[in-house]
């Protein structure tokens, strides 16, 4: 849609399209679909947008538990973005969890929607501790690219730029984009899909800082292990998932400025 008015976005994915880091679940998430959506509202007051993502979710969750809950909503332009998750698992096969977003691929462009996705940055220039997982993202950029192309899928590269490996763009627990590193993956959504007023601004870096000195980046590294790699760690042994008992943030599609109702908000299934 080369004029960029929308009519009806879609996102789905995990906790990053859901908006942690960006927010917390008492004032409400926010995020880089959120974002998105304000920007695509900009160019046409009249769009409407759902939010399918959940937290924790692998691609073949997403696939399994969203994609046909898009595709009922016949959005005219969708997000997918997943994979995160599958990375940290000990048993990774990139092929495979591109095979998952290429489904979504698929089926969502068959049925007429224009799909973004992107790639990710490199987690070992994020935290030193996620070296080990560095050619597993590599790889999966790869197959990314590959499963877009055959789908004329637009791809927003956020893994050739170095400044979305700036920690100002991570939370502390250097898994989820802060408010900067969501708003700069909206930038660069925007400006994978050519949405009129983008440009990008987005890749360039942020003002330089100091650089921690080794025994300060040592313990840094030290304290990030025990607040999040450990219970990460916890919650994988146990299997348990941040996303437990948790439905879609944004489930209807609904104008930009109207917020979900707070069951649909929180995301948590009401007992019964």
């Amino acid at each position: 849609m080369p004029s960029g008015e929308y009519v009806r976005y879609v996102a789905l994915g995990d906790s990053q399209t859901e908006g942690l880091g960006d927010g917390d679940d008492t004032v409400g998430l926010r995020g880089f679909a959120d974002r998105l959506a304000e920007h695509l509202s900009a160019v046409n007051a009249g769009l409407q947008y759902a939010n399918l993502a959940v937290r924790g979710r692998t691609a073949g969750q997403v696939r399994t538990e969203q994609l046909r809950p898009a595709l009922a909503l016949r959005p005219d332009l969708a997000t997918v973005v997943a994979g995160v998750n599958d990375l940290l698992r000990p048993r990774f096969n990139a092929a495979e969890v591109a095979g998952h977003l290429e489904e979504m691929f698929a089926a969502l462009t068959d049925a007429g929607t224009h799909v973004v996705t992107l790639t990710f940055p490199d987690a070992g220039m994020i935290t030193p501790l996620a070296r080990p997982i560095r050619s597993r993202v590599f790889d999966l950029n790869t197959c990314i690219r590959a499963a877009a192309a055959r789908h004329g899928v637009a791809v927003a590269e956020t893994a050739r730029h170095a400044v979305t490996t700036d920690p100002r763009l991570w939370t502390a627990d250097r898994l989820h984009a802060s408010p900067l590193g969501h708003e700069r993956i909206a930038a660069a959504l925007a400006q994978a899909i050519h949405l009129p007023g983008s440009d990008d601004a987005w890749t360039l870096p942020l003002p330089p800082q100091r650089v921690p000195a080794g025994w300060q980046a040592a313990r840094a590294e030290l304290r990030w292990a025990t607040a999040y790699l450990g219970p990460w760690l916890g919650r994988r042994l146990r299997g348990q998932s941040s996303g437990d008992d948790r439905t879609a943030k944004r489930p209807q599609l609904l104008p930009v400025s109207a917020p979900p109702d707070s069951a649909a908000d929180t995301g948590r299934r009401e007992s019964s």
